[in-house]
């Protein structure tokens, strides 16, 4: 599996929109926040690798 780049656009209640930085794909995804790192927010850039996610700056 490939990695990819996302950022946090958007948080509501339990669960995160992210953007795919790299424009692959044009729709946001939709993640549970329990699945992500500590704090992240909105604005927030994370690297996806081996089914885990890690803030990048």
């Amino acid at each position: 599996m490939e990695s990819k780049d996302y950022m946090v656009v958007k948080i509501e209640g339990e669960y995160a929109y992210l953007r795919d930085l790299n424009g692959f794909c044009n729709e946001d995804l939709f993640i549970a926040l329990a699945l992500l790192p500590q704090g992240v927010d909105v604005g927030t850039k994370l690297h996806y690798e081996l089914f885990e996610y890690s803030i990048i700056d």
